[in-house]
């Protein structure tokens, strides 16, 4: 054989077949799925094809279990097309375990599919089963079909030519094992290279090289080198100093066969998107008969390994890559962390949990594209300014981890890496988060325990509000295990109706006459215990319950009302609403339900919020106030001076009515700041428009001050406790109304 002949493969024991018994000795191909339509699209797209020169019978089955059935009776089917998820979501996969395992059927090449791509199989279940190829539906094309069913086949009938017994055969079986562990292509190749040595006992002495048909042979690079090549790893093919070993590795790539001389053999490996490989080995003796036939087998099954090594590199980013940021995720953080624990390196470390503030609010103003945007330009800036060392993943969606030495991971500093706004569609936004951290110590059982820590610890940090940072501690997490045990009681609570409401009059001060109620909500457990709303309604905030809860309170309240108005009356009832709530696509269409169920007019509401809706956006609030208004709803601003920048909101939301907060109506009679504060809030109303009505007035001095004050309503324990439905009906009757 001479240098420009390719290695001849060996003929099967069996002469080939014949045109006129190609039909007597068809390729048995076994379709696996629930769905009658796939078997039928398949007998469709496989009519007529041929493989190897023989045709392809089909067989059916709609089950798992129907396959077992099949394959125990019918021992040479070649290729199994099998659903991943049928009559259970794992029936693929369990099915592929007793094929292998209880059916002994090493052979028959599986090639899974499915219609759900986040079905994938498993990493170690691709690797324990010698899983063929795995397709989503629609990749199944005809002419993809046909190649792997092309590939899978040649694979099966290389291992039926070894499986009489040719000498090599084990150790061929144990080189597929030992490559399907290598998780990266490089160490792929250091494998390949050895084990094609040792099959043809040469010592290790050759190179292994990559390159891309679709580009230039110039880009060929040699991944792995042993023997007197070992300096030439890395090197681009044409800058090899023996330019007879790169012109042969060249021919294989570029002729995409085998290439055999006298003292050197050249194989090919075809692989996935046009990345071919090429094991060079240096030999000084022919390579015909039986070690032939055996390194076509290896090279088949380096083929499939690699091939197998591809797939799992895309399931492994699939596994801990977020694809839309291209940082890493959850998984990969814990992993890192783990790795960092085993290997003695993550003592002074820190994993810190940043989350955007106020990003779903953000997200509904303006938009999803925009969303992602801001997260985009906040991932690129830490990733461009966090010290070496430092790992920055993905943790969920609006949600960061960075983990690092402690004195890199450490709120200071990450907030001033944050602090420049971020410039999004040619606007420059400021953006703050809240922060959970954990620090690990040498008894961390490990990485997702710190995350779970981590979170814990932001959890704390949110319900502090905005841009808090919080670290873990025993004592922080005994708090969350009470908040999330208060949670599920809530929850449970709101599915019983055991939310009640309590109701405490407003009256004119000037007159005396009630003029409406507040509604408020309250807690009593199945036990008679009553929970303080303090501790409850935070946690229905951060969960988001309150959006469910806020919708009962508002139609219950309605429906109070309108069992006790007189027709004529202008009684109004007062409802907080959460900023939460507040901020629901769907906010006014509650509101306009609850006045409909209840027949009641506009007038007869008074929607209160907080001037922390303003964060939710200037713009959009006050829009939605105006058409509140306009509905003839009145609108009052709650809890006023207890908030952030309350002045600078206060002149752009438009409300009818400003409650002093029962905190400064304490603080009159002492006199002081807080006196000083309600002194300027009565005449500050009165400027822009509104009433001023004063709450938790408890004696008579509070009220007679007030009224000096010049302010309009009141409520609180001088005049009437919050009080069930039936009790406030009997203090109106006994109380003049307007």
């Amino acid at each position: 054989m001479n240098d420009e002949d390719p290695l001849e493969f060996v003929p099967d024991d069996e002469p080939p077949p014949s045109a006129a018994d190609t039909t007597l000795r068809p390729w048995r191909i076994l379709i696996v799925d629930d769905a009658q339509d796939v078997h039928e699209s398949m007998r469709y797209g496989l009519r007529g094809l041929q493989i190897e020169g023989r045709p392809l019978q089909l067989f059916h089955a709609h089950s798992g279990a129907a396959a077992l059935e099949l394959l125990a009776r019918e021992r040479d089917i070649a290729v199994v097309l099998l659903d991943v998820v049928m009559e259970t979501e794992q029936a693929g996969l369990v099915t592929v375990d007793r094929i292998r395992r209880d059916l002994g059927l090493a052979h028959v090449r599986i090639v899974l599919h499915t219609g759900q791509p986040g079905h994938a199989p498993e990493i170690e279940t691709i690797r324990r089963y010698d899983i063929n190829d795995y397709k989503t539906k629609g990749e199944l094309t005809r002419e993809r079909l046909y190649v792997a069913l092309t590939t899978a086949i040649r694979s099966y009938q290389h291992l039926r030519r070894v499986e009489a017994g040719r000498r090599g055969l084990e150790q061929i079986v144990q080189a597929s094992g030992r490559l399907m562990v290598r998780e990266d292509l490089h160490g792929f190749a250091e494998a390949a290279l050895a084990e094609a040595a040792n099959l043809l006992d040469l010592p290790t002495e050759g190179l292994v090289c990559v390159g891309d048909v679709r580009s230039e042979m110039a880009y060929a690079v040699v991944l792995a080198a042993a023997g007197v090549h070992a300096a030439q790893k890395g090197r681009v093919l044409r800058e090899l100093p023996d330019r007879e070993a790169a012109a042969f590795l060249e021919r294989a790539l570029s002729g995409r066969r085998h290439v055999l001389a006298d003292r050197r053999l050249a194989l090919f490996l075809p692989g996935r998107a046009g990345r071919d490989l090429a094991i060079l080995l240096e030999t000084d003796r022919p390579t015909d008969g039986v070690r032939a036939r055996l390194l076509n087998v290896l090279c088949a099954n380096l083929a499939l390994s690699a091939a197998n090594l591809d797939l799992l590199t895309r399931l492994r980013e699939q596994a801990f890559v977020d694809r839309s940021l291209g940082l890493p995720n959850r998984l990969a953080l814990v992993e890192h962390i783990d790795a960092a624990g085993a290997a003695g390196a993550a003592r002074g470390h820190v994993l810190a949990l940043l989350d955007v503030d106020h990003f779903s609010a953000t997200n509904d103003m303006f938009g999803h594209a925009y969303g992602d945007q801001l997260l985009a330009a906040i991932a690129q800036r830490l990733a461009r300014s966090l010290p070496p060392g430092c790992l920055l993943v993905r943790v969920t969606g609006d949600t960061f981890g960075v983990w690092g030495p402690e004195v890199a991971v450490e709120p200071g500093h990450l907030n001033i890496l944050l602090a420049p706004p971020f410039e999004v569609d040619g606007v420059a936004r400021p953006v703050s988060v809240s922060m959970g951290l954990a620090r690990w110590d040498d008894g961390q059982p490990g990485g997702a325990d710190l995350a779970k820590n981590a979170a814990i610890a932001l959890k704390q940090a949110k319900s502090a509000g905005q841009s808090g940072a919080q670290y873990y501690s025993p004592e922080v997490g005994e708090a969350t295990r009470r908040s999330t045990r208060l949670l599920h009681d809530l929850r449970l609570a709101v599915d019983r109706e055991q939310l009640q409401l309590a109701f405490q009059p407003q009256l004119s001060l000037a007159s005396g006459r009630a003029v409406g109620a507040e509604a408020l909500l309250r807690w009593q457990t199945e036990e008679g215990r009553f929970v303080s709303p303090a501790q409850f309604v935070p946690v229905a905030e951060q969960s988001g319950l309150i959006v469910r809860i806020g919708r009962w309170v508002l139609r219950a309240a309605l429906q109070a009302l309108a069992r006790l108005r007189a027709p004529d009356s202008r009684l109004r009832m007062a409802v907080n609403v959460s900023p939460l709530q507040f901020a629901q696509a769907d906010f006014l269409d509650q509101v306009d339900e609850a006045l409909a169920l209840a027949q009641l007019p506009p007038q007869a509401l008074e929607l209160e919020i907080t001037e922390s809706v303003a964060m939710l956006g200037l713009e959009r609030v006050t829009g939605l106030l105006h058409e509140i208004r306009a509905r003839g709803i009145a609108v009052a601003i709650d809890d006023f001076g207890t908030g952030f920048s309350s002045l600078s909101y206060l002149d752009r939301l438009p409300a009818d009515r400003l409650k002093i907060d029962r905190a400064f109506v304490s603080a009159l009679e002492a006199g002081g700041g807080g006196a000083r504060v309600a002194e300027m809030i009565v005449p500050l109303g009165r400027r822009l428009g509104m009433q001023v009505l004063a709450e938790g007035v408890e004696t008579p001095n509070q009220a007679g001050l007030l009224r000096q004050l010049g302010c309009d309503e009141v409520q609180g324990y001088l005049y009437a406790k919050p009080m069930a439905f039936d009790a406030l009906g009997r203090w109106l009757a006994a109380h003049p109304c307007d």
